[in-house]
Order: C-alpha cells, then structure tokens, then sequence
C-alpha cells in the first residue's frame, strides 16, 4: 500500500470512528435515564477517540509502522462498542420499536462489553508490545507469539459468545474458555521478553522511546489500582474519569514515543510524576489520619460526633505548611536516588561555583576546573591551557 494511500485509509477510519461517537452521544441525549445510567460506555467513546487519532497520525508519518493500524483497530472496537451501547438504550428506552435492528443491535449490545471484548483488547496489547516502536517483530520467530495470543483469543470469545446466546454452554466450552485464559496470558508474558531482549542492545534515543511506553503502561496500571479508592472517595464519576485517564495514557505516550515529539522530555515527567505522586499520597495521608484521630479522641472526650471547624481548618494550614519543604525533601531524595549522576553533577558545579567567588589562587583553580570538567562530564582527556593574554580559561575535550 503506498504512502497516500494508507493515509488515506487511516483518516477514513478516524473519521468512521468520530461518526460513531457522535452518533452514540446523539442518541444517548435522548434517552431517558434508566437503571444503567451513567451510560459510561457511551460517554467513554468521546475522550477514547485518541486511539484511532494518534493511530491515524503515526500512519501518515510512518506507514510501515503497524502499530499505527493496531491503535486504529482498537479505537474501532470502542466506538462500535459506545454506539452499540446508546442504540440499543435507545431503542429500548426512549423509542421501542423506532430503530431498525433492534433485536441484533440489542444482541451486538450484550456481547460487546468490555468484559467481553476484552480478550480482543489484550491482543492488541500483545501486538502493540511486541511491534513497538518500530512496528516489526524482532525476529520472524515471534509470529508464534502472535498466533498464539490470536487463539487464545478466538478460544476466550467464542467461551464468552455462547454464555451470552446459549447460557450453561457446558463442560467442553468452559474447558476451552479456561485454556483461552491461559493461552493468552502465555502470550503476554512471552510479549514482555523482546522488550528486555531490546533494551540490552538499545540506542539512547530508542531508550527514551521505552521509556514512554513504560510510562504509558505505568499511568494505566496505576489507573486500575485507583479506580476502587476513586469509587469510595468521589463515586462512579471520578472512577470513570481514572480509568479514561488510565486507557488514554497509552496511545499518547506511544504516538510521542514513535513520532519522537519532545522525546526526551519523559525524564522531566517521570521526575516530576514520582514527586508530586508521592508529595499528594504523604499529604493526603496526613490530612485523613490526623482528621481521623482527632475526631476519635474528641468523641471520646467529648461525646460528640461532629468534629469542630476550628480543627478541619487547622488540619488544613497544617498541610499548606507542609507542602513546600516535604516537595523539596522528596525531590532530594528522589534526584539521589533515581537521578545519581544529575543530582552529582549539579551538586559539583553549585560547590565549584561557590569556590569561585572565593578562591583566588590560579594554579589552585585551574586544578579545581579540570577536576570538575572530568567528574561532571566525563571525558576521555582533559586538557587545560593559559594563554598570556586576559582572555577567558579555555577547557578542551578529546573524546
């Protein structure tokens, strides 16, 4: 397929995929609430369209990547799943018997949901970890690996088709259901192994490009570890916001890795993730347990079930207080910890920096300026020359 061509394609699928949101939105405003409201599959199918959007991109820019395709196929099956969901609330709710199909749309309905097209997910996950970043296999070896995340799939959803049309489908399609799972975990497990394999011999800037994807993966999985604590604190809403969150981290953070955009930037956003992470869950921590054990010892010394403003307010200072030196003792101890030989370089030129403004014998400098060019930089050799005249000290490296 040629450069145009596939461009093309990948537009007409975004765009097929931007109909069918809009679609499921349209109809969804006029159905009446029900028993399943809010419909967060149909409301999910808005901000999801960055799957095919960032599959679109990464076809224009590199049609011989497959992982642009993959993004694109996955971005399909969600928005035929948020559509299938709205017509068919639709035509049950709001207008029965007002939409053709409503019998097979009504039976699309109960089998794409995300329980049950989350086999076909995985599958994407398998092939989106084994083509990144450049959308080839490793070796031709690792179709087996495809093939075998495909039947395991095939396996998984025709055990989940026939619990949907024909419930008890019997002891030979669980068997089968329960050798799909294992199948296609098999599979994914052996996906992970040419990302090591890949690291081994990597380039810095296809580092920086793992580094995203490991990002990506790692937004998602804090996500699903999230969503029940957002559920208890914020209700369904907030847990529908995480886990959107959560399933939009990874096509973004696989279409920057693949179209290197501000690529080595992700050091600066894992830093800053890692400390303002780790500063909200000690705040929060804080905030609660403080909260928490002084209303249980005003109600004991008190009997009374409410606890005063005064206390609220103050716990609230308490936290404002906090926040600047906890930020810059968590920040010191994540650069010496994760950044060493940043936080080792920047520490040596802010001493040698403090040196200059009191040191004044030359030969003393000029020994300390080597030392520092050496231990910060790293070269092979350090050479350091003073001309007669009054210009600048001049440091050359010889690689």
């Amino acid at each position: 397929m040629s450069t145009r061509a596939a461009a093309w394609l990948a537009w007409t699928v975004l765009a097929l995929c931007v109909a069918l949101a809009v679609l499921a939105m349209g109809l969804d405003i006029y159905t009446p609430p029900t028993k399943y409201e809010p419909h967060f599959a149909v409301l999910a199918g808005i901000p999801l369209l960055v799957y095919p959007t960032i599959g679109a991109l990464v076809v224009s820019h590199r049609p011989m990547n497959a992982v642009g395709w993959v993004l694109c196929a996955m971005g399909f099956v969600f928005e035929v799943l948020a559509f299938s969901r709205a017509y068919a609330n639709y035509s049950l709710f709001a207008h029965p018997g007002s939409l053709p199909g409503e019998k097979a749309v009504d039976w699309l309905t109960l089998y794409f949901t995300p329980w049950e097209v989350g086999p076909g997910l995985i599958l994407g996950a398998v092939l989106l970890v084994l083509l990144f970043p450049d959308g080839k296999l490793p070796h031709r070896g690792w179709w087996a690996v495809v093939l075998t995340a495909v039947c395991g799939t095939a396996l998984l959803s025709y055990r989940n088709f026939l619990w949907v049309t024909r419930p008890g489908p019997g002891a030979v399609v669980e068997e089968l259901g329960r050798h799909g799972e294992a199948i296609l975990l098999v599979s994914f497990v052996a996906s992970l192994i040419p990302v090591i394999v890949r690291l081994q011999s990597a380039e810095a800037r296809e580092r920086q490009q793992f580094k995203w994807f490991a990002y990506g993966t790692a937004v998602f999985l804090g996500a699903l570890f999230l969503m029940d604590a957002a559920l208890q604190i914020g209700g369904p809403w907030a847990r529908f916001v995480v886990i959107v969150t959560g399933m939009s981290a990874i096509p973004v953070a696989v279409g920057i890795a693949i179209l290197r955009y501000r690529l080595y930037d992700i050091d600066v956003i894992i830093n800053r993730t890692l400390v303002y992470g780790l500063l909200t869950a000690i705040l929060v921590s804080i905030y609660f347990g403080g909260v928490t054990a002084t209303q249980a010892l005003f109600q004991r010394l008190t009997d009374q079930q409410d606890l005063p403003q005064l206390v609220v307010v103050a716990s609230t200072l308490v936290i404002a207080a906090l926040f600047t030196p906890l930020r810059r003792g968590i920040q010191s101890f994540i650069d010496r910890r994760f950044y060493r030989r940043k936080y080792d370089a920047r520490k040596t030129l802010e001493d040698f920096s403090a040196q200059l403004r009191d040191e004044t014998d030359l030969n003393a400098l000029s020994d300390d300026l080597v030392g520092v060019v050496r231990e910060t930089m790293q070269p092979a050799h350090v050479s350091l020359w003073l001309r007669p005249d009054d210009t600048p000290l001049k440091v050359r490296q010889e690689a």
